[in-house]
């Protein structure tokens, strides 16, 4: 016999029918959080669940770019999205409101993304010099997930200090920042492109002779 306890999903499966895209609710600059309450869209926790929705788009991008170029890296990449929806649920929910089998991320996500920043820095050479985004698209792609991801990390902090939110949050989002830095630095290594190293000197000023002399 099956047992029931297995067979039930982890999280809820969605339930919801978006038969109407503008509901015109909005339009007075509030909108519902998941447990009901009206809230001013600019509010500490609409910004953070807002930009942990940019983050998605973003790693979407990427994922793109990865599968024409890197494949191995798009499951992980999905993978992301998934959990970027869930932190949005539970970012979206006021604490009181939250269902027992609500998605959110848990410490099994955060285990996850620090096996494999482990992994993939191995591979790489150690650092001498901070890098620069570039070299390939998706480097670049990543670097930009990985700068939002902090954006949306200090969001956090920032909510924290004025509302309760699961302290896997935070720490999520700090580890997901760090994985996409060693991501981009791995596909660079993956596609045997030379990875941009900072150098201070490469300035205007810090050239020995200025072009308009």
């Amino acid at each position: 016999m099956p047992d029931p306890e297995f067979d039930q999903p982890r999280f809820q499966q969605p339930r919801l029918a978006l038969n109407r895209i503008y509901t015109k609710t909005g339009d007075q600059g509030q909108t519902h959080l998941a447990g009901g309450q009206r809230v001013s869209k600019d509010s500490p926790r609409l910004e953070c669940y807002g930009t942990v929705d940019e983050l998605n788009a973003f790693v979407g991008m990427a994922a793109v770019s990865a599968n024409e170029s890197v494949p191995a890296l798009v499951p992980i990449l999905r993978r992301v999205q998934h959990e970027l929806f869930n932190l949005g649920s539970i970012l979206a929910t006021k604490p009181e409101d939250v269902h027992p089998k609500q998605a959110r991320v848990t410490e099994a996500e955060v285990r996850q993304l620090e096996i494999e920043i482990d992994s993939m820095n191995q591979e790489l050479a150690p650092l001498r010099s901070f890098v620069l985004p570039g070299g390939t698209r998706l480097n670049t792609e990543l670097h930009a997930c990985r700068t939002i991801c902090r954006r949306a990390e200090r969001l956090a902090v920032s909510l924290s200090r004025e509302e309760p939110i699961p302290p896997q949050t935070i720490q999520y989002l700090n580890r997901l920042s760090d994985a996409f830095f060693v991501w981009s630095r791995w596909v660079n290594h993956v596609l045997a492109v030379p990875e941009i190293l900072w150098e201070p000197n490469q300035s205007a000023s810090g050239t020995t002779k200025l072009h308009n002399e």
